[in-house]
């Protein structure tokens, strides 16, 4: 009964988020039917990577939900790119990192930690993802301090821009050949996060379909409420930096949220962690880094430095969630500290 009334509220608040940007309805309304079915779509979604982790085990599955809700954005920033709005993208593309890596994954050590006094997940992956955090910082944080030192001209900007997101590129690709194929035993899900007999809810193609399905109902309302972000943000005075920021990122993450805090609350911290982490990873290795590549191919390279408000907010992101996660066991209080310092960057980022 419950799952009828869930999929009943999910069809419903769609096509009402569809009727009402098409019909262009009040963009106040707008924003809050499309608020509320992001809610659904991000719970279905949520649904369909638990049912796909059930087949493929909890990395995988955490993987192909934080690839298909990060394929969405993607798709998002190549037209901001097109329409050479740089720094909105990058604004959004701090907030997906910080995002994930404080109010994803610290709402989910904070609801999982409250159900289960402690929670476990593979140690080795747990330092593997803290060294790549590393590198992504370092990747955003060295061309921005030597190109602001020494006053690069356009082409050596963008010459280094373009060197450092092919690095980025092949050294995230050979990650996922290090953790899916050469050391896939190594960093296997820790044992005392199993399913535990658990039927998931559909069948193996079904479950991928699905996930399909959600992913694309995540991009259609996530574009319709983003539409109405202009507007709505006019209104309430708030500016373009807090904006790409904190609310494009957190209605973008919006599925991420949900499945991860779903799965923490299962016990499933792994697949959580691959969740919020290795979506911050796949953005500041990949998706950042190919935004630059097809900026290039269009003709109007957008370089890879970043502002230090924005090289700031993701470098102690990073610090805070390396330390949290480095020895692979989470509890509710660092899920606490996660969330008190993304509440700290959202003030100082609603003043600049």
């Amino acid at each position: 009964m419950r799952q009828k009334l869930f999929f009943g509220g999910l069809i419903v608040m769609f096509l009402l988020s569809a009727i009402g940007h098409f019909a262009h309805w009040d963009m106040t309304l707008q924003f809050i039917i499309s608020a509320i079915a992001v809610v659904f779509v991000a719970g279905f979604l949520g649904k369909a990577t638990e049912s796909v982790a059930h087949y493929a085990g909890q990395r995988l599955g955490g993987f192909l939900n934080a690839t298909f809700g990060n394929a969405a954005e993607l798709i998002i920033a190549i037209f901001l790119v097109k329409e050479g709005l740089f720094d909105t993208v990058k604004a959004s593309i701090t907030g997906s990192i910080i995002g994930n890596l404080l109010l994803v994954l610290g709402l989910s050590l904070l609801a999982g930690g409250i159900k289960f006094k402690q929670q476990f997940f593979n140690n080795q992956l747990a330092e593997h993802n803290a060294t790549l955090m590393i590198m992504a910082v370092i990747g955003l944080f060295v061309p921005a301090v030597f190109v602001g030192a020494e006053h690069f001209t356009l082409n050596k900007d963008h010459f280094l821009s373009i060197t450092v997101a092919c690095i980025l590129i092949v050294s995230y690709l050979l990650w996922l050949v290090f953790s899916m194929i050469t050391h896939k035993d190594v960093l296997a899900d820790n044992v005392m996060n199993a399913d535990h007999g658990e039927e998931p809810m559909w069948s193996k193609g079904v479950s991928v379909i699905m996930l399909v399905v959600a992913t694309v109902m995540v991009a259609f309302v996530s574009e319709w409420l983003v539409h109405t972000l202009d507007s709505f943000t006019e209104k309430f005075g708030l500016s373009q930096l807090f904006v790409g920021a904190f609310v494009i990122a957190i209605i973008g993450n919006a599925a991420e949220h949900s499945a991860a805090v779903m799965l923490a609350l299962k016990n499933k911290i792994g697949a959580a962690v691959e969740i919020a982490i290795g979506s911050s990873l796949q953005i500041a290795l990949f998706v950042a880094p190919v935004l630059i590549l097809v900026s290039a191919f269009m003709g109007n390279t957008m370089d890879i430095i970043f502002t230090p408000i924005e090289l700031t907010a993701i470098g102690v992101s990073v610090f805070i969630a390396k330390s949290v996660s480095r020895d692979g066991t989470t509890n509710w209080y660092e899920g606490f500290l996660l969330l008190m310092v993304y509440v700290i960057l959202g003030v100082a980022f609603y003043l600049v």
